[in-house]
């Protein structure tokens, strides 16, 4: 007769077929969150397989010693899942807040068993591009379901904080989740889903300009609208980037068309560009927009300039309140169709890919000719 275990001790079970260690330690550390069913679900990830129950019960035991020797116990992402959680819940303030994280666990279920020492940043990439779960309900039950653009971000989210954890208790030494970025689609496939771009109305941009020396960051703001920028390439312009006697900076990232194009500095705003370059030298900082105020370090990341964009916008001014990051890009686009600045000088300078050959080939557009169509805008 085998005795039962007690209520959240765990459990060991025997495999089917024939193993060298078929029983398997099991262990109850967290919770899993289905978005559909808007249900909790147990994780139970595993301690290992013992070739005799007695040592699968051994392990529980030894378990329930140190739950939380993270570093002896954490040998799988989904073991370090469970730990890691296990206490960041605890000083989250609202249920919302874990609901995400764990929605978002749902769609790594590929890593699940992957060693944590394994884990490199090509896993947690092919991971977020190519996330799915499989729907268990309603139309869609029993078909693939991929991780929206929001998910995907969540995903990311979810490694840098986990992986922070585990280096604090040296589980790993390197936090390869932060070795990157989030690309360039997945953001804009993000803002793209939320709704259509808004361009910063001329009685929008006028109260910009007014209050450009008075509320920090409006002239962060004004630069990424005259220049076209994605917000998470203005984050990442570096001061060896920028040319103050041409007058023009070369950056850009992600796609072939996009990475280390220049783009002309507009007459109007290179008195902001000096303005910062300057305070970026004096703080020592190797790039060009910074917050030497910040807590979490002054220099910039694509949810730092969001929060302060929302900050300016929707709090100080009282902007359209569905303004986004992006839109200082999507209104530099129309301010410059409309003055008739040159079409394919437009898609270079917001790195858009020309797909006519002769002209994405053969024509050079020097920045000299750019810079004087970009000064047809107001």
């Amino acid at each position: 007769m085998t005795m039962k275990l007690p209520n959240g001790y765990g459990s060991v079970s025997k495999l089917s077929g024939k193993r060298r260690k078929p029983y398997v330690a099991r262990v109850t550390t967290g919770w899993e969150y289905d978005e559909e069913k808007e249900t909790f679900k147990q994780l139970r990830p595993s301690l290992g397989t013992f070739a005799k129950r007695s040592e699968a019960l051994s392990a529980l035991a030894e378990y329930h010693k140190d739950p939380y020797d993270i570093k002896k116990w954490c040998t799988t992402v989904e073991q370090l899942y469970c730990s890691w959680t296990e206490k960041y819940f605890k000083t989250l303030q609202s249920d919302s807040s874990s609901r995400t994280i764990m929605a978002a666990w749902r769609y790594c279920k590929p890593l699940y068993n992957l060693r944590v020492k394994d884990l490199r940043a090509h896993h947690i990439k092919d991971l977020m591009d190519n996330a799915y779960i499989i729907s268990d309900r309603g139309s869609t039950k029993g078909q693939r379901i991929p991780a929206s653009p929001g998910t995907k971000a969540r995903i990311k989210s979810l490694f840098n904080l986990m992986l922070d954890f585990a280096q604090e208790y040296e589980v790993v030494t390197t936090n390869y989740a932060r070795t990157f970025d989030i690309s360039t689609e997945i953001i804009e496939e993000k803002e793209n889903q939320k709704r259509s771009h808004i361009i910063f109305t001329e009685d929008e941009r006028n109260i910009l300009w007014e209050n450009v020396n008075t509320i920090r960051f409006v002239d962060w703001i004004l630069i990424q609208t005259y220049m076209g920028w994605r917000p998470q390439e203005l984050v990442k312009l570096s001061l060896e980037e920028v040319n103050l006697e041409e007058w023009y900076i070369r950056g850009g990232m992600k796609t072939a068309a996009g990475k280390q194009r220049a783009v002309p500095i507009h007459s109007r705003i290179r008195d902001l560009v000096k303005r910062n370059y300057a305070e970026a030298v004096e703080l020592g900082s190797d790039f060009l927009f910074n917050d030497p105020e910040s807590r979490n370090g002054m220099k910039m990341t694509y949810d730092k300039y969001s929060y302060r964009f929302k900050e300016v916008v929707l709090d100080r001014l009282k902007l359209n309140p569905d303004h986004r990051p992006h839109d200082p890009r999507t209104t530099f686009i129309t301010m410059a169709k409309r003055a008739g600045v040159d079409e394919y000088a437009i898609k270079l300078m917001v790195g858009h890919k020309i797909q006519d050959i002769t002209e994405g080939t053969y024509t050079h557009r020097d920045i000299e000719w750019m810079r004087k169509d970009l000064e047809k805008m107001p």
